[in-house]
């Protein structure tokens, strides 16, 4: 089989096996669905990009996090407008196989991480994923002490953010 198509088949093959993550990369950063789809197509193709030069030294998924991460980072710092929290009219189902009261509370949830900035969302979004801290402070690139401190802070403030 011909080197490019076998490498085009294994990175359909990964983009397809990581979607989730990618869309959830995508929610914390859109404010609809037509910037949710642009971010996603975004994402896509910078990974595609640099899809050659992964060496894994890293796992796929810590790879597709942080070029997903810095992909909507990048995005949002390019806009000519500030983006708005606004909650999406997305289909929880697709993050949470789960009863309408959890798809309620993970609604909010979403709509009070909406008001964090770009690193506090990032965050956030790694510890849900229950990434390690050694992990996210490779994908986020900061240390893992700073992730700790930075994660506390944010629980906290969501916490403050939900109780007004």
């Amino acid at each position: 089989m011909n080197k490019n198509l076998q490498q085009e088949k294994d990175f359909l093959l990964l983009i397809e096996s990581h979607k989730r993550v990618i869309y959830k990369v995508c929610y914390m950063y859109a404010t609809d669905d037509e910037l949710l789809n642009d971010l996603y197509q975004e994402i896509v193709m910078n990974l595609w990009r640099a899809y050659p030069s992964f060496r894994g030294e890293s796992s796929p998924a810590t790879w597709i996090y942080r070029i997903s991460l810095n992909t909507c980072i990048s995005y949002r710092r390019k806009s000519k407008h500030q983006i708005q929290a606004v909650t999406l009219p997305v289909n929880f189902e697709a993050f949470a196989e789960d009863d309408g009261n959890k798809s309620s509370q993970l609604r909010e949830l979403y709509r009070l991480i909406h008001a964090l900035n770009p690193l506090e969302r990032a965050l956030i979004l790694l510890w849900l994923e229950e990434r390690s801290y050694d992990e996210i402070a490779r994908i986020v690139g900061i240390s893992k002490n700073n992730v700790g401190v930075r994660l506390n802070r944010i629980r906290e403030k969501l916490k403050n953010m939900s109780n007004q």
